[in-house]
């Protein structure tokens, strides 16, 4: 529906799409706080394209059997999709860390928050220095509410098997979700893999603090926003937005 409202529905507590499961397990992507109002629609107001994109695989990537070790901070790394355990802690003692997004439609840098949470900071960190992100596209886009990206196998998209999960670092409020912040998708308590959503402006105010929060975005928002831009109603992207490379900067 183009020029209009659009509803779309809502399923308090269902999935909506998946991420970090296998593809015979039920997970969840952020769904919105519908507490307020007992309908089972929200309206989205905004121009939205009806036609979804076909999203391109990720490229190909190595498969690790052994314990999974720190990357070289130079990036110098293969691309690995598929870990056979949690990473160590490769986080330096004092350092501050900002992840910068190349993406096909602009790039934009965000601080992440290791005090907040620093199992997510490690795990994003780590999966971003071997390359995990690297031809990923985002293949959830909410308009008014998020853009998601990280599945890093696309069988389906939104259901990938990163090959472990890691436990939850909540906020202890919603006030955490501030626009263009950082938070980590889930299947429920303690199930945190690879996959991420950016909240878009007032995004925030429909979330419960049930995703891990772990970062901000500092630079670049108008290219969040155009990402945020291209939804349809089956929150799949109308345009392919792909994640071309995610540089780590450790200060």
């Amino acid at each position: 529906m183009v020029g209009g409202v659009l509803a779309v529905l809502i399923l308090i507590g269902a999935v909506v799409l998946v991420t970090g499961k296998n593809s015979d397990e039920t997970a969840s992507s952020p769904t919105r706080n519908a507490a307020a109002d007992s309908s089972s629609t929200t309206s989205v107001a905004g121009e939205q394209s009806e036609a979804a994109a076909v999203l391109p695989d990720p490229p190909a990537g190595a498969t690790l059997t052994e314990p999974t070790t720190c990357p070289p901070a130079d990036g110098s790394a293969e691309r690995v999709q598929v870990f056979a355990g949690p990473p160590p802690d490769c986080l330096q003692a004092g350092a501050k860390y900002t992840a910068t997004f190349d993406t096909t439609e602009g790039s934009f840098t965000a601080n992440l928050d290791s005090e907040a949470a620093p199992k997510a900071v490690n795990n994003f960190v780590v999966l971003s220095r071997y390359h995990y992100y690297d031809g990923v596209p985002f293949h959830r886009i909410v308009a008014g509410f998020v853009i998601q990206a990280g599945d890093g196998d696309g069988a389906p998209w939104g259901n990938n098997d990163l090959g472990y999960e890691f436990e939850d670092e909540l906020p202890k409020t919603s006030a955490a979700y501030t626009d263009y912040s950082l938070a980590m998708a889930n299947a429920g308590p303690n199930t945190n893999g690879s996959q991420f959503f950016v909240v878009l402006p007032d995004g925030g105010k429909q979330l419960q603090p049930l995703y891990t929060f772990f970062g901000q975005v500092t630079e670049g928002t108008e290219v969040v926003d155009k990402i945020g831009a291209l939804s349809t109603p089956s929150q799949e992207p109308s345009k392919a937005v792909i994640i071309n490379s995610v540089t780590i900067t450790e200060t």
